[in-house]
């Protein structure tokens, strides 16, 4: 039989040095990089009849005067061209660019759609309250989910919980740093993230839920609460295991066949769902063993 050993100050070590790392390239200049929803600018969407190269693109932004720009593919075809460009000076700018963008890439693909053409442009204003929503999105959900889990199991139960939900979203937000050359933050980040804050306390429930079985048997009354959470990982490992594949498969899947704003939602989708197993089996529970520890020591000194 597997035999599963307290850990956890090691992988809180991991964690700890992962997050640093991704503190320090933020103070560097390296930090999170930004998308439209976040940074603001504007994205326009042309249905461009036809396979197209995307050095064409490139050539009629640069020829508007537009050094700075991410284009990408999407659509089945592949016919879909989207491009985001930084901010603009405003309405008249932005419509200068989209006529210009329009005349000099109509002749080359005669089949362009230009009616059909989205253009949209998101302030920084916008984007700062999205970034405002998204932490107080993620503070009430620890709160409540903090009262939840402290009614039906106990206190030292929630605030393992939510210190393992913190975890993941902070190693969540340290992954985007360190593949910051290969995504970028928009708001599929923010669905993301809550995705993972619900996906982890899943996992973390299944686990203290274990623990208070075990935790309650005649058999495991001399034992530690290390040791019982030790028991409890262990008897969990295999459902945890089956539901972790089988999840990874279907967002690794999205991941590799899907477009860039697929992508953009299943990376941290990926990066989440690892942190959150990672959490739930080796640190949170021994986390709850400390605390219940440092009570029953407490109790026991009063007495």
């Amino acid at each position: 039989m597997m035999k599963i050993q307290n850990r956890s100050r090691i992988c809180i070590c991991v964690s700890a040095a992962i997050m640093v790392l991704a503190l320090v390239l933020s103070l560097c200049g390296l930090g999170i990089n930004y998308g439209i929803d976040f940074a603001g600018g504007l994205n326009i969407q042309y249905n461009m009849g036809a396979a197209f190269e995307q050095a064409d693109i490139e050539a009629a932004l640069k020829a508007q005067g537009i050094t700075e720009y991410t284009v990408s593919t999407s659509g089945e075809a592949g016919h879909t061209v989207q491009i985001r460009v930084p901010q603009l000076g405003g309405d008249d700018e932005i419509q200068t660019l989209q006529n210009g963008l329009e005349a000099a890439l109509i002749e080359k693909y005669p089949a362009m759609d230009t009616a059909t053409a989205t253009a949209s442009y998101v302030g920084p204003v916008a984007g700062k309250v999205l970034v405002k929503n998204a932490i107080l999105s993620v503070v009430l959900a620890s709160v409540l989910m903090l009262i939840y889990i402290a009614v039906r199991f106990d206190f030292a139960s929630g605030l393992a919980a939510v210190i393992g939900l913190v975890h993941d979203v902070l190693i969540m937000l340290s992954f985007m740093v360190l593949l910051r050359s290969f995504i970028q933050m928009n708001s599929s980040f923010i669905a993301a993230m809550l995705t993972i804050v619900g996906y982890s306390i899943n996992n973390t429930i299944v686990i203290f839920d274990r623990i208070r079985e075990n935790n309650r048997k005649p058999a495991y009354a001399g034992l530690k609460r290390e040791e019982i959470v030790n028991v409890s990982v262990r008897e969990s490992l295999g459902r945890t295991i089956n539901t972790t594949l089988t999840t990874l498969v279907t967002i690794v899947a999205l991941y590799v066949l899907g477009v860039d704003a697929i992508r953009e939602f299943s990376l941290p989708i990926i990066v989440g769902i690892l942190a959150g197993v990672y959490s739930a089996n080796m640190i949170n529970g021994y986390v709850w063993a400390m605390l219940e520890e440092l009570r029953l020591n407490r109790k026991a000194k009063k007495a």
